[in-house]
């Protein structure tokens, strides 16, 4: 895609924006940008790794904005009093999403890779893009989350691969309503379950994306997938499930403390023995979601089981951070009901207390996963299990505060779990330190703040100390 317009992001350091960028300029467009993290010297590391891939930073107070030629492009989480919005308003220049700007990229490519649902969309898409680069397809991928795979010490973000192979990867978001503006030709469904909105506009929006698609990979295991899997015609859909009718099953799963085992079987064919580098049932759901896109964009099955057993993982979703006195410290991205429940199970798998820094990613979803959490927080926990929630990460702008963590905490432990709120972040960590024993596992989680993992590494070095 050609690119005649120089490009300024608002919020360039988010994470849907920064692999954004890095594929436009490597795409040879000008691209400049701002961040309120950058103002407040926040991750000096990624707006390092920016400025030297080429884009120009600047402060977010309209300076970087000097000419109505710029494609301002802005984040959901940039209020119109921002300076750099007021400045754009005033030159009047052309204003995108950045999942406007995101979908024209996709809908222009030779072959588009969509992938969508409440949880997983970062794994998948980082494993079809390894698997795609595995196999010589020299993928665009455009992910979330930092691809392990593709970290170099040039490239210690790489949310983002720019590929000359035609194949344009990406996960799409549904919090918004924006997967409205995709069209793939391989759309993957991993799961419908709730997170930012009701379930029944999560059915409407799921159920439009792959009515769109030239071939839909959908998960059955997901009882809202399933349902929408029956209103596609029978051509257009390739199945996967664990050790259920699909087209794609996993069998014998083997779980290892960090990665899994398991058998993808075929009818008519011989079973594929696969082992995965990172672990839990979920991450062979992932798996199967991942073979089964690059089986409907052409590529042999067995090619792409042997490919994905590569994959590295991702930064943040059940990161090792390290161990010290039988203590490990994790560090993972889960901020809604399945995605904390997923890595619960794996968790309790083996033995060991878990004690929980579970920090929300804002009071709106709060409000709207209430039930759900403190549900999943119930069945979920083991009677040793330690909770203990920070106040949400708030980066500025207007909320409404009408669920906090201690509303969260007070439901929890009314159901005989131990949850705590710990207002202060710092203190909370502090805590789960100190009641730290060997055998236990301190697991970080939460979405929307990158300084999540410091806060891990940091607990890591005072069990150290």
């Amino acid at each position: 895609m050609e690119h005649r317009k120089p490009y300024f992001f608002v919020g360039i350091g988010g994470s849907g924006m920064m692999p954004l960028a890095m594929i436009l300029a490597g795409q040879g467009a000008r691209v400049a940008g701002s961040d309120r993290s950058l103002d407040q010297a926040r991750l000096p590391a990624k707006f390092d790794f920016l400025a030297r891939s080429g884009i120009a930073l600047f402060p977010q107070d309209g300076s970087g904005i000097g000419s109505a030629e710029q494609i301002v492009v802005a984040s959901a989480a940039i209020e119109e009093t921002v300076p750099d919005a007021r400045r754009a308003a005033e030159l009047g220049n052309a204003r995108m999403t950045r999942a406007e700007l995101n979908a024209r990229l996709f809908n222009a490519a030779p072959l588009s890779i969509g992938v969508a649902g409440t949880s997983g969309k970062s794994t998948v898409t980082g494993m079809i893009g390894w698997i795609f680069h595995a196999l010589g397809r020299d993928p665009t991928v455009m992910n979330g989350a930092v691809m392990k795979n593709f970290v170099t010490p040039d490239a210690p973000f790489a949310s983002a691969l720019v590929g000359g192979g035609g194949a344009y990867v990406s996960e799409v978001d549904e919090s918004d309503g924006s997967i409205a503006l995709y069209r793939p030709g391989v759309a993957v469904l991993n799961n419908v379950s709730l997170d930012h909105l009701p379930m029944d506009k999560l059915i409407e929006l799921f159920g439009a994306f792959i009515a769109r698609a030239g071939k839909a990979v959908i998960n059955l295991d997901n009882g809202e997938g399933a349902l929408l899997a029956a209103t596609m015609p029978r051509a257009r859909l390739l199945t996967f499930a664990i050790g259920a009718p699909a087209d794609l099953v996993a069998i014998n799963l083997r779980e290892q403390r960090y990665g899994i085992t398991f058998e993808l079987a075929r009818e008519g064919e011989a079973s594929i023995p696969v082992t995965l580098q990172v672990p839990g049932r979920h991450n062979v759901s992932n798996a199967l979601a991942a073979i089964g896109a690059a089986a409907a964009a052409g590529i042999a099955v067995a090619e792409a089981a042997q490919a994905i057993q590569g994959f590295q993982g991702l930064k943040r979703r059940f990161e090792l951070v390290g161990e010290a006195g039988g203590i490990a410290v994790i560090d993972d991205f889960g901020h809604n009901p399945d995605k904390i429940a997923a890595t619960l199970d794996t968790l309790h798998a083996f033995e060991g207390r878990l004690l929980l820094l579970f920090q929300p990613h804002g009071y709106g979803p709060l409000k709207v996963m209430r039930a759900e959490l403190v549900a999943m927080f119930a069945e979920k926990l083991s009677d040793e299990d330690v909770l203990v929630l920070p106040d949400p990460v708030y980066q500025g702008g207007t909320t409404s505060r009408e669920v906090t963590s201690a509303d969260i905490v007070a439901d929890v432990a009314a159901t005989g779990r131990h949850a705590l709120h710990i207002p202060d972040r710092a203190a909370a960590a502090a805590h789960l330190v100190a009641a730290a024993r060997a055998g236990d596992r301190i697991v970080v989680m939460g979405a929307r703040d990158d300084t999540l993992s410091h806060l891990a590494a940091e607990m890591l070095a005072r069990l150290q100390d």
